[in-house]
């Protein structure tokens, strides 16, 4: 039966930006949460696959576990076998056919609906989640797993409007039009652990656009990942629209990227993951039914560059905030820095001092500035750096670790005299800074230096306090950062404020949190009406001479 659509011209509310609670002593905020992460620590949750809208439960489990506390489980959560992949996109399927026809307005009301209601009911559950299963500070959680994916919903929602209103020009005696259509087939979104709102955000704008997804959370994010899933059904996401699909990465890839059916791929994590789902993809081609379209952020060797004009005070800051925030486990995160002779006794100096401060520990502890690393693996990889640091560089504070309880590493600053050296081109995704020292009168030449080292693009940041140096840095590095920062960390987009994302290895730079980026998720259709057609072939032209 079909529903007559409501005869209006509808807007969405105006987005703004959600303000980021303080959680200071006597807050009502703080109370909830502590009280909230309280009792989520004393549950074990069983997250099942979710297809269709339907519960399944394999028995081959994984465990979420606490990242600072290893030994304590947080949930099991049952991984798809290729059976169940093939469900899901079935599933996915079936609800395009229905899904694709809403009007958009009704569409973007479920995902302002999951917006109110993370804002509301629904934010301590999702910010303990992501505190207890991805070792986040109460500050980092808040602007990840609440703010940030309440600012995607909603900008979303405006940006998708913006986008229909996009139309072209007409002629006397016609009406054209532009049809913005999902994709044909669905969409394949696949989430790193590093931030619940990227979860939530790639599974959901495509859909927006009217597709259906397939979504494969990561398994060091299962807990939050299946908060996002309910809180879509309390929204009323219709089932099959979005499937939550825990299982092993290969096993749910081999059968996605293979079905004729892959309309898209929606995608953050590592740049050697991407690409090789995009060889993948090439050597498929000619099987699936349309040309997929790859969206992609990848990995990030992220900088900080130094002019002998900067404060040295504000580039301590920013190697700290940007450097040690959330253990360094952010695409984004400053990861080299490039100082000037003339400026490191002072910028190193300052930096040490604040490191030396800085309490680590469990997050439920507001008093920690940081927290565990994912995983062992991890850790493993990250101990590995730095003991190729204590016998190849200098390091100069930290360099302790300890997995013994959870997977702690030290905010490690390390000292190199080679800016070739593997630690300042390779991404770490771990709380270590790499710095070169570089002669003042080689500052041109530095610049030179930086933007052909790494074969990232993602973020990266100057300080200057002369405005020819500012000028200089921004026309050298244009093409070394996709999120360019001036006197300020290289961390820390804001949706509607700084879209996000970077080009050369760090991804296809189709910015998340903007435009642009929904636009990935449509195909367009020309309509020309033409209201009195013509009843001749001849053209005045051909009358006699």
């Amino acid at each position: 039966m079909s529903i007559a659509s409501l005869s209006a011209v509808r807007r969405v509310p105006a987005a703004v930006n959600e303000p980021v609670k303080s959680y200071a002593p006597g807050s009502p905020e703080r109370a909830e949460l502590k009280a909230r992460l309280i009792s989520m620590a004393t549950e074990r949750v069983d997250i099942p696959i979710i297809i269709g809208g339907k519960e399944i439960r394999t028995g081959k489990t994984g465990r979420s576990v606490m990242p600072f506390d290893h030994g304590h489980v947080l949930a099991d959560y049952h991984l798809a076998s290729p059976e169940h992949v093939q469900q899901a996109i079935d599933a996915a399927l079936a609800a395009r056919k229905e899904w694709a026809n809403w009007p958009w307005e009704d569409r973007a009301a479920v995902i302002l609906k999951a917006a109110e209601l993370l804002t509301t009911t629904w934010k301590s559950t999702l910010n303990a989640a992501t505190m207890l299963g991805q070792a986040k500070t109460v500050y980092q959680a808040e602007i990840d797993a609440a703010c940030e994916l309440i600012d995607f919903w909603r900008f979303n929602a405006q940006y998708a409007q913006d986008i229909y209103s996009d139309q072209p020009a007409n002629s006397p005696g016609m009406w054209n039009q532009l049809e913005y259509r999902g994709l044909e087939g669905f969409i394949y979104a696949v989430s790193p652990f590093n931030f619940t709102a990227i979860g939530g955000n790639l599974s959901s704008a495509p859909a927006l656009m009217g597709n259906t997804v397939v979504w494969k959370p990561a398994s060091t994010a299962m807990l939050s990942g299946y908060y996002i899933m309910k809180i879509f059904e309390a929204a009323g996401m219709p089932p099959g629209v979005i499937n939550f699909v825990p299982g092993h990465a290969a096993d749910v890839s081999n059968v996605v990227l293979h079905s004729p059916d892959l309309a898209g791929i929606h995608f953050t994590g590592s740049t050697a993951v991407f690409q090789s789902m995009w060889k993948t993809v090439g050597e498929n081609i000619a099987n699936y039914k349309t040309y997929p379209r790859l969206v992609g952020e990848t990995g990030g060797k992220d900088f900080i560059i130094a002019h002998p004009s900067a404060d040295p005070a504000a580039i301590a800051v920013a190697i700290v905030r940007g450097g040690f925030e959330y253990q360094g486990q952010k695409c984004s995160a400053a990861s080299r820095v490039y100082v000037p002779q003339s400026l490191w006794s002072e910028v190193r100096d300052r930096t040490i001092a604040m490191m030396r401060e800085i309490k680590m520990g469990d997050p439920r502890d507001f008093r920690n500035f940081m927290s565990a690393v994912i995983d062992k693996k991890a850790f493993d990889r990250i101990a590995g750096y730095i003991g190729d640091a204590k016998k190849g560089a200098k390091v100069l504070q930290g360099g302790g670790c300890d997995d013994s309880k959870g997977y702690f590493v030290e905010p490690t600053l390390i000292e190199t005299t080679d800016p070739s050296y593997r630690l300042m081109c390779e991404e770490i995704f771990g709380p270590v800074v790499t710095t070169y020292v570089y002669p003042d009168a080689k500052w041109h030449e530095t610049l030179e230096i930086l933007d052909r080292t790494s074969p990232y693009a993602l973020t990266g940041a100057v300080f200057a306090t002369e405005r020819s140096a500012v000028r200089e840095a921004t026309s050298a590095l244009r093409n070394a950062a996709g999120n360019f920062y001036i006197n300020d960390k290289p961390t820390g987009a804001v949706v509607g404020q700084q879209p996000f994302g970077g080009a050369r290895a760090s991804g296809t730079n189709d910015k998340a949190g903007s435009k642009s980026n929904l636009t990935r998720w449509v195909s367009t259709r020309t309509i020309k009406e033409t209201f009195v057609s013509a009843t001749d072939y001849k053209y005045p032209f051909m009358a006699g001479e």
